[in-house]
């Protein structure tokens, strides 16, 4: 060994202070590799070349966010190309405005299109001197009655409760008037699930004021 360095020849195994050993296998090539021991505080072996993943996937443990769109035109906002994998998706409203009183309501899509069926969803608004409620099959209600001239910011998390059955619960915040929208609901999809869509009940009103926006996770 000169310099600090072993020869190809005497990288074989290392004694430690046990009866272990370390082995350390050198490259069939000519190509220098460098290991550092230790590089850092609780790093044992680092190499300092980048290195690339081939052929792997990594999934699950992280929040991919989406980018956020203006919901100021059009009666619905799609986010498609969702990865297989995701079990969550929060879909995130801020100040949303809507031309009508048809409630906003989210759908979920497969390789088939979006499904506008088979939902089970409803949604309350408590007050002090009443509760308004209501409830479709068409999507997940996010608000109960809009007002054309009332804004709308919260969020509402579909989550995968086994295959491709998702279960909705959501809490919304009519701003001006201070009352929460609190939704929940259930949809079995014919296929894995890989868009979502916002739009209202009857279909036809018109978005015209805020972003929405989706975080999704494995």
């Amino acid at each position: 060994m000169a310099n600090g360095i072993l020869a190809a020849s005497q990288i074989e195994m290392l004694s430690q202070s046990g009866t272990g050993i370390v082995t350390i296998t050198p490259p069939a090539t000519n190509t220098n590799r460098a290991l550092t021991l230790p590089d850092a505080a609780g790093e044992v072996v680092t190499n300092s070349a980048t290195q690339t993943l081939t052929n792997k996937t990594i999934q699950g443990g992280a929040l991919t966010l989406a980018t956020a769109v203006a919901s100021t035109s059009g009666t619905s906002i799609d986010f498609t190309s969702i990865p297989s994998w995701v079990k969550r998706i929060t879909v995130m409203f801020s100040g949303v405005s809507t031309s009508g009183t048809s409630a906003i309501q989210i759908q979920l899509g497969d390789a088939g299109g979006f499904e506008t069926t088979g939902y089970t969803s409803g949604s309350v608004q408590p007050a002090a001197a009443s509760v308004s409620n209501s409830s479709t099959t068409t999507g997940f209600l996010v608000t109960v009655t809009p007002l054309a001239a009332e804004t709308y910011s919260g969020s509402c998390f579909i989550s995968q409760q086994s295959s491709n059955v998702w279960v909705e619960s959501g809490n919304v915040l009519r701003v001006t008037a201070a009352l929460l929208q609190i939704s929940a609901g259930a949809k079995t999809l014919s296929d894995t699930l890989t868009q979502v869509r916002i739009t209202t009940v009857n279909g036809t009103d018109t978005f015209d004021a805020g972003t929405i926006n989706i975080m999704y996770e494995g």
